[in-house]
């Protein structure tokens, strides 16, 4: 008898119960029925940005009155809808960039034409598209050699959209290097001064202002100084 409960009891010992199994990647598999690997759910591939454009499609420059950028724009994107070239004609730009005007000693954020007169269109060039691009109101022609329109190289296109795209708007100032200033701030006011250099990225001016017999470089701000 006592033997039998040993036997028993060494029986149950050398059983591992299910429940002290652990799932680890030397021991993948646990007792049952196992379980097959799951497969990687691939994530849709995201939706281009932008839809593929027909083969030919090119940045064309058309020229109007200078002003009527925008209103140009709006008339050209009208006759687009009305007469359904949207399949041929795709974007219409007009190049601009904020800039810092430095007006009665303020600061103010304007918009500039980076190319006044001229409109950037995207557009496949066919006879039709010439044409409703052409006789939009207020369109005067397009840039090209004669009367054939000239695309615009890839290179020139992004070099106008980076600027466009600029997050830090320059500063506009009235004097250039060389011209006569004078100082209206700070403790040489009143002082006149020839501008040395301008650092539009700083919104700094260095003026050589003459005092004791001797021209000494003054670094200023912007607003410190007006074209005298």
């Amino acid at each position: 008898m006592k033997e039998d409960m040993e036997e028993e009891r060494q029986d149950i010992e050398e059983e591992e119960p299910v429940e002290a199994k652990v799932l680890t990647e030397e021991n993948p598999e646990v007792e049952g029925e196992a379980e097959e690997p799951q497969e990687e759910i691939e994530a849709p591939a995201e939706e281009e940005a932008e839809e593929e454009l027909p083969e030919g499609t090119a940045w064309y420059v058309i020229h109007c009155y200078s002003g009527y950028e925008n209103k140009v724009k709006r008339n050209l994107e009208n006759r687009i809808d009305s007469m359904a070239m949207q399949d041929y004609i795709f974007q219409v730009v007009v190049p601009s960039e904020e800039e810092i005007e430095l007006r009665d000693g303020k600061r103010r954020t304007v918009e500039r034409r980076i190319f006044p007169g001229y409109i950037l269109v995207q557009m496949l060039m066919t006879d039709d598209s010439w044409y409703v691009v052409r006789n939009t109101p207020g369109v005067t022609g397009f840039v090209g050699s004669g009367n054939k329109p000239t695309p615009l190289r890839q290179e020139e296109v992004d070099k106008i959209m980076k600027r466009m795209e600029a997050e830090t708007p320059k500063v506009r100032v009235s004097f250039r290097v060389g011209e006569t200033v004078r100082i209206i701030d700070g403790p040489f006011a009143d002082f006149m001064g020839t501008v040395d250099d301008i650092n539009t990225d700083r919104g700094k001016v260095k003026v050589l202002v003459s005092f004791f017999g001797r021209e000494t470089p003054v670094e200023l701000d912007f607003l410190q100084v007006e074209k005298g």
